[in-house]
């Protein structure tokens, strides 16, 4: 296995991360304090992203994207997870979902996505229904030839700048020797598609102007064109499209240790106690060793994960693995970061108590540690018939 990563690639993490110095940085404690990305800001970082050449790396040359590989993409996720999430958003990396999108469809949705015309987001958790998706109860029915949907999504991000929206929702039930079991189906949902509203969600500790939606469904009438996918087909496009979702959080939950322990080590090295660096203590030091051990495993997790996608390998385990790790290790280093700060590490002159309570989410969204460790446990044991 080649450990590191080659010249190009180093130069595209340099420029996100010069990127994200530069032009979100600055703008933080706005954010912060306000709750809020005023929309002439949105458009400046949406803008400027575009005109880098990076707006849709994600995505592949063929349809007007950067055709970055797995591995290149956690690349730059990393370096984004360095900034607040509610400006590096508009550093757009659209749902990759869209490659689901045929026809017409690409026409209306992927590529006006792709070119940053058009905004998208991701709906599929509901208030009874996180992990469990086949037990939600937002539902689509047959009538005169169209699909009409009813029911609630919320904790959905990024709504209240998306133009449309991929929703999964329940189009019919299967009865299994378990249970019964819900079929479920994408749609492509326009902003301002009668009986959809969007409306603001809950406060949250985490990630503060990174506001997370409420979208109702009343009678909202929608025809066959807006199936993205096949009808009861909405697993198949999860499973194709969206398990690598997983590589994201735990890239840019390693960002973000990364600039919590600079700010350890710097403090560390500058502030002195009893005539001595306060790094020099045995108590502090061996924080900063345990900080970047973590940091340094959680990184090369995540990018052997993507190395294997980009290989064509299974990866199942190994992308649970590294988000499961990465999110637990953020916690742990955070914590530690505010630590060894002492008092100042609490108070808002600094972003390490922001940085603690942004990290408590990642545990918890695309997939909660219990569902890593369950898929990692799963994968371990299938092989054995158990």
């Amino acid at each position: 296995m080649q450990f590191g990563t080659t010249p190009e690639q180093e130069m595209i993490a340099a420029t996100v991360r010069s990127f994200v110095e530069n032009e979100i940085y600055p703008h933080e404690d706005l954010v912060e304090r306000t709750g809020e990305v005023p929309r002439e800001l949105a458009d400046e970082i949406r803008r400027k992203t575009i005109e880098l050449g990076f707006w849709a790396c994600n995505f592949p040359e063929e349809v007007g994207g950067g055709g970055l590989n797995h591995l290149e993409f956690a690349l730059v996720e990393r370096e984004l997870g360095r900034g607040s999430m509610a400006l590096t958003h508009f550093f757009g990396r659209p749902q990759n979902i869209l490659m689901a999108c045929e026809g017409e469809q690409r026409e209306r949705y992927l590529y006006p996505a792709v070119r940053g015309e058009r905004l998208d987001a991701l709906a599929m958790t509901e208030p009874d229904a996180g992990s469990d998706i086949r037990s939600m109860k937002t539902h689509a029915r047959r009538d005169g030839g169209d699909w009409v949907i009813n029911g609630t999504k919320h904790f959905i991000s990024g709504a209240d700048h998306a133009d449309f929206v991929i929703v999964f929702v329940a189009t019919g039930e299967d009865e299994t020797p378990k249970g019964p079991k819900k079929r479920i189906t994408a749609f492509l949902v326009d902003r301002d598609t009668p009986g959809f509203v969007i409306r603001p969600g809950y406060n949250s500790v985490s990630h503060r102007g990174y506001r997370n939606m409420i979208l109702d469904f009343d009678d909202c009438r929608l025809p066959d064109a807006q199936v993205l996918g096949e009808v009861d087909g909405g697993f198949d496009v999860m499973n194709t499209w969206l398990y690598a979702t997983r590589i994201t959080v735990a890239a840019m939950c390693v960002g973000r240790a990364r600039r919590a322990f600079d700010m350890a080590v710097d403090h560390a090295a500058t502030r002195h106690q009893f005539g001595q660096p306060i790094g020099r203590f045995q108590g502090i030091g061996f924080q900063l060793a345990d900080m970047v051990t973590e940091i340094d495993a959680a990184d090369y997790l995540t990018l052997a994960a993507a190395d294997r996608l980009d290989q064509g390998l299974p990866a199942n385990r190994e992308i649970a693995s590294a988000k499961l790790f990465a999110s637990e290790m953020l916690a742990r280093v955070t914590d530690a970061a505010v630590q060894v700060h002492g008092g100042m590490g609490l108070m808002d002159d600094l972003p390490l108590e922001r940085f603690w309570r942004d990290a408590r989410v990642e545990r918890i969204w695309d997939g909660t540690s219990e569902i890593q460790r369950h898929i990692i446990a799963r994968e371990l044991l299938r092989p054995r018939g158990a």
